[in-house]
């Protein structure tokens, strides 16, 4: 049993839901509010110093951050990171786009938009962050117009990755219909056995709708 702690409507969070329910692994959630300064209380800290969420801690104590570095580690010696080290290693690739070209425009244009006021300085970043975001959807739309996945051995944590902020992409501001692949392999996800939604919430308060389930 491993206890996750994490923030509901963040894809980097919900990458470790997803991966789990594909696993059919039993985790225990804790809902845990990073807008609100959850991450910055003195317990939190003592254990990830970093103050960012998700967060994992095993039973005998460990504690693992940075979501796609998780996301490795509860794969691993599964079909979702297969193959030699070169083929892990391209889906590493992917994994590092995903967090140093595309999260950080595409994820923080979706923050601006649904955390932050109308009235924020913070909104004037938003069309270079569209601009980036849109070039990084580009990119991955040129890959999969020749490849079903973005693992190097069919869907895996690449695509799970990915699959965090591109699904949600147009609460950024982004138009995902202009590109088409990138929305058929959106599908692809979905339907994969285990897949489980991001659950719902109120962007205009940033209340969850759905609260998280607990296994």
């Amino acid at each position: 049993m491993i206890t996750v702690y994490g923030y509901s409507p963040s894809g980097n969070c919900h990458k470790l839901r997803m991966l789990l329910s594909h696993l059919g692994r039993e985790y225990h959630w804790v809902e845990t509010d990073s807008a609100h300064g959850a991450t910055r209380k003195p317990e939190y800290l003592a254990k990830n110093p970093n103050g960012k969420v998700p967060m994992i801690e095993t039973d005998d104590g460990r504690i693992m951050t940075e979501s796609n570095a998780i996301l490795c580690w509860l794969a691993d010696g599964t079909r979702y990171f297969a193959g030699d080290a070169w083929q892990r290693a391209q889906t590493l690739a992917w994994m590092f786009f995903e967090q140093y070209s595309h999260e950080p425009y595409v994820a923080v244009a979706r923050f601006i938009c649904g955390w932050t006021p109308l009235d924020s300085p913070r909104r004037a970043d938003l069309p270079k962050l569209r601009e980036r975001g849109d070039a990084a959807l580009a990119v991955m739309e040129k890959h999969l117009g020749a490849n079903a996945w973005f693992s190097s051995l069919g869907y895996g944590i690449a695509d799970i990755a990915l699959f965090a902020y591109t699904h949600c992409a147009a609460d950024g501001g982004f138009e995902l219909a202009k590109y088409p692949h990138v929305v058929a392999w959106l599908d692809r996800v979905r339907a994969q056995p285990g897949f489980v939604a991001m659950p719902p919430y109120a962007a205009e308060n940033t209340t969850l709708i759905a609260q998280s389930r607990h296994v």
